[in-house]
């Protein structure tokens, strides 16, 4: 395999350069999305806010491990972030992975403000590697003597994607890394926009790839910090969710910038996937209006457990239950019997609050938003 070149080991590391000019447009789009995200956030108060925020943080937490291969339970993820917001939750086991993953997207949202530090790090890895009994370095940068690398294919003939620099030089590496974020990040510098202070702040720190493991969704929530730094307010924004819809488009544009300090194509594209979160956001935030409104038309004509189901409906978010919502389904949520479950169907589809598509076994049920007749 011919020798490679990573940007680590470039004269002039690690100072990145890139066009300004072709991210103008960029930057402009997100100061606009920016205001129309926050300006939809002041028209929805008290429950439903907060259903927001578990919502935006349960995806995030979610999308960011399913980038790295690992599915997670969203309810009980949900359960876990309420938790840690003081909200009323229904007492139930949380595993390792998902409480840990969710108490770092809360630290995330309420600590955001404050510098970088070390000792913050540290304490994201411990929360992420919660349970985890195969690592040599928790809660610490890698002290490892082999190669970091990322690597695919065959164990006798690998592909190497990138190679990290070495364990010994994680002290400085890291000092170097806190102090250029903070310092960027200082309320009074301006001498960089927010996409490119998040796009910066994400490829140095997944190139230095300072932990064992967890340092692409470290380096995510990095980012995520980095916006919320530039805006005065926590992002409410789901990056993993828009990264994750393209993951190979995500991993290609890695590893095309890993071997140079010009980057403005990687920032290009970490803008535009900064974008599309923002998009998401604002439909999101339409959907939990629709919610109120959908709500408040028909509670009472539902019984508890089209009332219990319904919301579960609602809890996966404006791109639908997964398969859609099926007879079985529908039983298993209300906790009630096929015969009930087949009536309860009916006399939601009789009243329009669900739309049904299919037939017998194959029948699924959806949410009615675009009702006219109820209007």
């Amino acid at each position: 395999m011919a020798y490679k070149i990573w940007n680590w080991l470039l004269k002039n590391w690690p100072h990145f350069s890139y066009n300004k000019e072709e991210l103008e447009k960029l930057e402009l789009q997100f100061y606009q999305n920016t205001g129309s995200v926050f300006g939809a956030i002041k028209h929805i108060e008290g429950v439903s806010k907060d259903d927001l925020l578990v919502e935006i943080l349960s995806n995030e937490a979610i999308k960011t491990s399913e980038i790295e291969g690992e599915i997670l339970n969203r309810e009980s993820v949900q359960s876990s972030i309420k938790g840690n917001l003081g909200f009323a939750v229904e007492n139930r086991k949380i595993a390792p992975a998902e409480s840990g993953i969710s108490t770092m997207m809360v630290d995330l949202y309420k600590n955001y403000h404050k510098p970088l530090t070390h000792k913050q790090l540290f304490e994201w890895h411990k929360m992420l590697t919660n349970g985890r009994r195969d690592l040599i370095d928790i809660g610490s940068y890698r002290t490892h003597k082999s190669p970091m690398q990322v690597v695919s294919g065959r164990l006798d003939k690998p592909t190497i994607h990138f190679e990290a620099p070495p364990s010994g030089k994680m002290k400085a590496e890291m000092e170097a890394f806190i102090s250029w974020f903070n310092t960027i990040h200082h309320p009074d510098n301006n001498s960089m926009l927010p996409l490119a202070k998040a796009g910066i702040t994400h490829l140095y720190f997944v190139c230095i790839h300072p932990f064992e493991d967890g340092n692409g969704r470290i380096g995510r929530a990095l980012a995520e910090k980095s916006i919320a730094l530039s805006t005065g307010q926590p992002t409410l924004i789901s990056l993993s969710h828009s990264i994750e819809a393209n993951k190979k488009a995500y991993y290609n544009t890695l590893e095309t910038n890993n071997k140079t300090l010009e980057i403005t194509n990687w920032l290009h594209y970490f803008g535009e996937t900064i974008l599309e979160a923002q998009q998401d956001t604002l439909k999101r935030i339409d959907f939990i209006v629709e919610k109120i409104k959908f709500l408040d038309r028909y509670s009472n004509q539902l019984n508890k457990r089209q009332h219990k189901v319904i919301l579960r409906l609602f809890d996966a978010g404006y791109t639908g239950f997964v398969g859609g919502l099926s007879a079985n389904n529908y039983t298993k949520i209300a906790k009630t019997s096929a015969s009930t479950a087949t009536r309860d169907l009916k006399d939601l589809t009789d009243k329009k609050i669900l739309v049904k598509t299919g037939a017998l076994k194959g029948s699924r049920y959806a949410l009615n938003l675009k009702n006219e007749n109820s209007l």
